[in-house]
C-alpha cells in the first residue's frame, strides 16, 4: 500500500486517511459543543456571581463534566489513532505530531486552570447580590475561555487544511 491520500488512488480512503478524517470529525464536534457553550452558557452564569451561579446549583444545575471528559477522551483516542496510521507518512509525521502537542497544551492548561476554577465557581454559595471582584474572577476565565476556544478550534482548522493540502500535492504527483 502507499502512503498517497485517498484523491490519489481513485477516491478510496486509505486507513490513515479515514482517521485522520475521524479525528477532524471528532474534533469538529467538540468545536460545535465549545462553540455552544462558550455562546450560551458562559455568559449567562458569568454575568454577576454569586447570583448567576444558579445555573450550578440544585437537584437540575449544570454540569458538563462528564460531557466533556468523555468527548474529550473520544476525540483524543481517535486522534492518536490518526497519529499511528499516519505515522508511515513522513509528509504527516511532523505536522501531526506538532498539532497533537498543540492540543495536549491547550488540554493541559484547561486541566490546571480552567476546571478548578469553574469547580470553584460551582461550589460556591448563591447569594441575591453581585460581588465585584467574583464578576471580574469570572470575565478574566471567560475572556480566557475565547482564546482557548480559538486555540482548538485553529488546530482542528489546521489538521483539515494540511489533510486538503497532502491530498491535492499527493494527487497532482501522480
Amino acid at each position: 500500500m502507499t502512503n498517497q491520500p485517498a484523491i490519489a488512488r481513485k477516491g478510496k480512503l486509505s486507513r490513515a486517511d479515514r482517521w485522520l478524517l475521524l479525528s477532524i470529525a471528532a474534533y469538529l464536534v467538540m468545536n460545535g459543543a465549545q462553540l455552544w457553550e462558550t455562546a450560551i452558557i458562559i455568559p449567562a452564569w458569568t454575568q454577576a456571581p454569586p447570583a448567576s451561579l444558579i445555573f450550578f446549583q440544585g437537584p437540575y444545575g449544570l454540569d458538563f463534566k462528564y460531557f466533556w471528559i468523555i468527548v474529550h477522551s473520544i476525540h483524543e483516542v481517535i486522534f492518536i489513532l490518526a497519529l499511528v496510521f499516519n505515522w508511515k507518512n513522513k509528509s504527516r509525521r511532523l505536522p501531526l505530531v506538532l498539532l497533537f502537542l498543540a492540543h495536549v497544551g491547550v488540554r493541559v492548561w484547561t486541566l490546571v486552570y480552567f476546571v478548578p476554577v469553574i469547580i470553584d465557581f460551582q461550589q460556591m454559595s448563591v447569594v441575591d447580590s453581585v460581588d465585584p471582584p467574583l464578576v471580574e474572577r469570572a470575565a478574566q476565565w471567560r475572556n480566557l475561555n475565547y482564546l482557548r476556544v480559538g486555540l482548538f478550534f485553529a488546530i482542528n482548522t489546521a489538521l483539515a487544511l494540511l489533510f486538503n493540502y497532502w491530498s491535492k500535492s499527493s494527487s497532482e504527483r501522480s
